[in-house]
């Protein structure tokens, strides 16, 4: 999902466009899914961002295993919503990452394919604890409460697929909803908790990539 004007981060620069220690979000994030067990990506894209469709499109004229997707921009659950029926993934699963996940790699989008099927292939609502995210020095907007822990939705989860008939607690950490809705992972994976949504956050970002800090990682 990369389609978001970026206004917070303040300037001209479109979001997905937006450099981390040198390189571009959106180009970090798609290198995360190549590295990762991941076939096919799919680009979304919106009118909010022109100039990184451009760029989008040169990249996936040299890759076959990426297209765009020209979603209308009307924000990003109805611009996800769009995309699902456009790609027309035949009832299977689908990840979908935000491109403001600069610590992202191939080892941590396995790590959530993993727990999807752990979850027998269920949707997979993956958050970070608030605490986790206030700890590492990133914002933490939009949290809600899951078993009386304050959280925040990351930007990559699963959806689609089969779902759970029962309420489970797997080994692995992953909870499942009783009404088959989907699981809920609870992660601190600072690949997974630093979403760049100010400047601050991309300055903590490009900290944690040239301290080498990001293989802090663990799920609860």
């Amino acid at each position: 999902m990369c389609g978001g004007r970026g206004t917070r981060l303040g300037g001209e620069t479109e979001k997905p466009l937006h450099a981390v220690a040198g390189r571009t979000m959106v180009d970090r994030v798609l290198d995360a899914i190549a590295e990762s067990r991941v076939e096919a990506t799919h680009a979304v894209v919106s009118p909010h961002a022109t100039r990184t469709r451009e760029q989008l499109s040169e990249r996936a004229s040299e890759s076959p295993s990426l297209s765009v997707v020209d979603a209308p921009g009307n924000g990003y659950v109805a611009d996800l919503q769009y995309a699902t029926e456009a790609v027309g993934a035949g009832g299977e699963p689908l990840l979908t990452v935000a491109a403001d996940l600069p610590l992202l790699n191939g080892a941590a989008v396995n790590a959530v394919l993993d727990a999807s099927r752990a979850a027998d292939g269920d949707s997979l609502t993956v958050c970070v604890p608030a605490a986790r995210k206030r700890e590492l020095g990133v914002s933490a907007d939009a949290t809600t409460e899951i078993d009386g822990r304050e959280v925040v939705p990351a930007g990559i989860n699963v959806v689609g697929g089969g779902a759970g008939d029962d309420s489970t607690d797997d080994e692995d950490g992953t909870d499942t909803d009783e009404d088959g809705a989907g699981a809920v992972r609870l992660t601190d994976d600072a690949r997974i908790a630093v979403n760049v949504n100010y400047p601050s956050d991309a300055r903590t970002a490009e900290r944690l990539l040239n301290n080498d800090l990001t293989n802090d990682h663990t799920d609860r």
